[in-house]
């Protein structure tokens, strides 16, 4: 069964940084495409970015050039670097592959 752990979610002021990390397990991580994807409250699921096997990356225009994604396929682990956050980034992030999604790490962008 395929495993998918978010951490690194938490409360930031606007202008901060977060770094939010997955770990896989029970999948073959190496050729896997992994996703992000957010959920605003209130809102439905909305994709943020992803990174194929060979590392080439993709970004929705909302995040571009302030989120970077990356991944570490001897840990299994995909990391989203995020700088500078505004409120709007305020949802609960998930970590997916296929069809697995985790249980999310919440993120809070607020003064």
């Amino acid at each position: 069964e395929v495993q998918l752990v978010e951490a690194g979610g938490g409360l930031v002021q606007p202008g901060g940084s977060l770094r939010l990390s997955c770990a896989a397990s029970g999948c073959t991580f190496s050729p896997s495409t992994m996703n992000w994807v957010r959920q605003a409250p209130g809102k439905g699921l909305e994709w943020v970015s992803g990174i194929n096997s060979d590392g080439r990356t993709y970004y929705a225009a909302f995040v571009k050039g302030r989120f970077t994604i990356s991944r570490d396929n001897a840990k299994n682990t995909v990391d989203l670097q995020m700088n500078s956050l505004n409120v709007e980034d305020t949802a609960v992030y998930y970590c997916e592959t296929g069809s697995w999604r985790g249980q999310g790490t919440r993120v809070t962008v607020s003064w």
